[in-house]
């Protein structure tokens, strides 16, 4: 995943509702590849292999190139389409669903299914919660000690978190900055030490933040 940020499922996690007597038992996970998300479906129709019906859903991919749905015997398009139409609408990358239902002896119908396995997968969402990911670069900051104070407390107060600090012959302050925000975290480093600063760019990582529902 290359994108300089997007939307996930913030933990994997469950969430249950009961409508007309039927229980919907909704599990969410995080995952980075089809067979990631096939195996977590398998896994949860074998700890619930008693139940009426185990509907799937997952996204995969930068631009959700990977799309899939099952209804598991739910009359067609009343289950896994609706289940995946959340995910979508609520802009989520690899994310996999699977709603399992222990039938309570109401018949929903068409329209009420679609509600139901869309309310499942919504209300999941809510409790468990969504983040944003947003792409970092390390970037290695190399000063003399005499600079140390006054980096430390600019950084301290500014979005770019410091990840660690090394004491060398000079320091070295590790800092985590937005991929798009590098050039001009590297110029502002450089009028703050009066250009005494050497730049090592390095990794990429995602950090995350909270998305309220």
């Amino acid at each position: 995943m290359t994108l300089s940020h997007y939307y996930t499922v913030k933990e994997n996690g469950f969430h249950e509702i009961i409508i007309q007597k039927s229980r919907f038992i909704t599990y969410i996970s995080r995952i980075s590849s089809e067979t990631e998300a096939q195996d977590f479906i398998a896994q949860i129709k074998k700890k619930h292999h008693d139940a009426n019906h185990n509907c799937s859903a997952y996204v995969i991919g930068e631009q959700n190139q990977i799309q899939k749905a099952s209804d598991d015997g739910e009359p067609s398009g009343t289950a896994g389409v609706p289940m995946l139409e959340v995910l979508k609408k609520r802009n989520l990358r690899d994310t996999v669903v699977v709603v399992t239902r222990y039938f309570g002896g109401i018949k929903l119908g068409g329209g009420g299914l679609i509600r139901a396995y869309g309310s499942s997968v919504s209300e999941a969402l809510n409790a468990i919660g969504i983040v944003e990911r947003i792409q970092h670069q390390l970037v290695e900051v190399h000063i003399d000690y005499t600079w140390l104070g006054k980096i430390e407390n600019e950084l301290r107060s500014s979005i770019h978190p410091i990840d660690q600090i090394h004491y060398l012959d000079q320091v070295q302050v590790d800092v985590l900055v937005k991929t798009a925000d590098v050039p001009a975290f590297i110029e502002w480093m450089t009028d703050l030490t009066n250009a005494q600063a050497q730049f090592q760019e390095g990794a990429f990582r995602y950090l995350e933040r909270d998305i309220l529902s």
